[in-house]
């Protein structure tokens, strides 16, 4: 089956393609959520036409949670994840920058390496194997419509927790790596803001009446990334701020977003304590400090079964000719943390490779989308 599997794929390059592109030209920002609806819409369908079961849990303030089944997913059941938001949030950027491929093979386009090339891979995949009589295992998809922003507006961190338990193994489709990398773990992300309150006045008549909150903010952004210790494996970023109105006012108010990434659920907890004790630490006299966490990914990790997936995975990958995988371990966060929280094992980045994702030099390796599908459909059918 493996051989007509690929030559379905060798024979499916335009449809293939087309799909990604119209996916790639959908308007898809995490903060834009008729665009990802449509996303999920357009999913949706491709999959009711293969025979899946679908449904959306429906999210007032972000993108739907998509899920969709095909056979027995009671037990020993193949899950696979992704998510079909961006974190192109400017309405109108697919149409400025819509997919194109160039001369040297390389896709662009908002979110075509991240991740709207992995959903094509996956779609194609069920498509093939369902379309040769595949039923050897269960088929379960969750796909997330705020991945980018870690959920902080639908339940689609639980729902994939959920939804994952009893699973055989998972698959995560996000960007592929072009050193052939193979993602087993992922750094916890905490997404926190800061608020500092001061008292305005007016420079040039009351300057003693003044309590900046610029200041304030300051001395707590030192103290917060000097907390950061990477061979611990953590780290603090305070990475946007803004404060104050004019130059001849004293700031009363100041704002800063914050990340921190650490290796383990448990160090995400003793480092949110640690920075609520640094925060409490006062500077300028009167002013008042405020942490708001706004999201969280729980780290991915390797659980009971992941070195087995990987070997077995490896040895198909290399007798393919795709390289030589290896375990990676990076410190941006996925779903797959939610898979591996539920003690599946995961496998992240399976998606079409290509590098420079969450940016306008983004690009995508054709190559790859092909090729990762046929290694897909090789290890579905010896799994």
């Amino acid at each position: 089956m493996q051989e007509k599997a690929f030559a379905i794929i060798d024979q499916s390059h335009e449809q293939m393609l087309k799909l990604w592109g119209d996916l790639v030209n959908i308007d898809s920002g995490s903060t834009y959520k008729a665009g990802v609806d449509a996303v999920a819409d357009r999913i949706e369908a491709e999959l009711k036409a293969i025979g899946f079961k679908t449904r959306q849990v429906e999210a007032t303030e972000a993108g739907n949670t998509l899920i969709a089944e095909y056979g027995d997913c009671s037990k020993d059941f193949i899950f696979f994840t992704g998510h079909m938001d961006t974190v192109f949030n400017k309405v109108g950027e697919a149409k400025e920058r819509p997919f194109t491929i160039d001369a040297q093979g390389l896709a662009h386009g908002p979110g075509c390496l991240d991740m709207k090339g992995g959903d094509t891979i996956l779609i194609t995949v069920m498509r093939t194997l369902i379309g040769l009589g595949y039923n050897k295992h269960g088929f379960k998809i969750v796909l997330a419509g705020d991945e980018e922003t870690a959920h902080p507006y639908s339940r689609a961190a639980e729902i994939i927790q959920e939804e994952a338990k009893g699973a055989k193994c998972a698959f995560n489709f996000e960007t592929g790596f072009e050193d052939n990398g193979i993602v087993v773990t992922r750094k916890g992300v905490l997404s926190f803001t800061i608020e500092t309150f001061g008292r305005a006045t007016h420079v040039g008549n009351a300057p003693e009446n003044g309590r900046s909150a610029v200041i304030e903010m300051a001395h707590h952004m030192i103290d917060l990334e000097a907390l950061t210790d990477l061979d611990k494996g953590y780290n603090i970023t305070c990475g946007v701020i803004s404060g104050g109105t004019v130059r001849n006012s004293t700031p009363d108010y100041c704002k800063c977003g914050c990340d921190m990434r650490v290796k383990s659920a448990e160090q995400m907890e003793e480092m949110i304590a640690v920075i609520e004790k640094t925060l409490a630490k006062q500077y300028v006299p009167d002013t008042t400090t405020k942490m708001t966490i706004n999201a969280k990914f729980l780290p991915q990790v390797i659980v009971p079964g992941t070195e087995e997936l990987f070997n077995f995975v490896k040895d198909i990958y290399e007798e393919l000719g795709y390289g030589t995988p290896y375990m990676k371990h990076v410190g941006g966060g996925s779903d797959s943390a939610y898979t591996t929280a539920a003690g599946v094992p995961t496998l992240c980045a399976m998606g079409v490779q290509g590098a420079n994702n969450h940016t306008l030099k983004e690009y995508a390796v054709v190559e790859t989308l092909y090729n990762r599908a046929k290694l897909m459909c090789a290890i579905l059918l010896r799994i």
